[in-house]
């Protein structure tokens, strides 16, 4: 019986990638990259802003790395106000919540952008708990921030359903033996479905969603 659904922020929620691009686009210009879309998609989303830096900027020292990601961070939650829910999302929330279902979120994000997208959502208290990789010690794509979720909420597994729009967010979710919902707002359906996801949406208006979570 399903009792929990847990949710990506990034991606899932709202389409932050158009945020998150130009404020990389700009901060990265100064030192020789052109980061287009497609070397956006590659290189940089649903990773986290430490392991970018480290990777593309090596000669950086620590604080001078740590200054970028807080500049990035900063101009992010600036651009956040400006964010919409994907569609149908908020109906979505609301009806899984009359059915007595949990409501979880996990993500790679800082608490600070959590906190600034939920409130750009309404959605400061839609979810409970909020399992970040920065509190569990280690990021998605392990299967770590879906473990503690389900531990949060005492749920098994077999219990709950994942909404991912990555594929380091469905290989932590799946790694963590919870079937999935992949979310074609990033990331062509084909992709998705190759990774092992349950469903494929495009957003949550999808006809078919209601009826596969009344049914799992």
């Amino acid at each position: 019986m399903l009792k929990a659904l847990l949710f990506d922020l990034d991606g899932t929620l709202a389409e932050t990638d158009s945020v998150h691009h130009p404020t990389w686009a700009e901060l990265l210009k100064p030192h020789g990259y052109d980061v287009d879309w497609a070397f956006f998609q590659e290189r940089m989303s649903g990773r986290l802003n430490p392991d970018i830096v480290t990777e593309l900027l090596p000669n950086l020292s620590e604080e001078e790395g740590l200054a970028m990601v807080e500049a990035k961070e900063a101009d992010f939650r600036e651009r956040a106000a400006a964010l919409e829910p994907l569609p149908g999302l908020i109906d979505f929330v609301e009806w899984g919540r009359e059915r007595g279902l949990e409501m979880a979120l996990v993500t790679n994000a800082p608490r600070e952008n959590v906190l600034a997208v939920l409130r750009s959502l309404a959605l400061d208290e839609a979810f409970d708990p909020i399992i970040l990789a920065d509190d569990v010690g280690v990021a998605k794509p392990d299967p770590a921030p879906y473990a503690a979720a389900l531990d949060a909420l005492g749920v098994e597994a077999g219990e709950a359903l994942a909404f991912e729009d990555s594929p380091s967010g469905i290989a932590s979710s799946i790694g963590a033996g919870i079937p999935t919902v992949g979310v074609a707002s990033t990331q062509e359906p084909g992709l998705l479905g190759r990774l092992g996801v349950v469903l494929v949406v495009h957003d949550f208006t999808d006809p078919g969603l209601r009826p596969f979570v009344e049914a799992s």
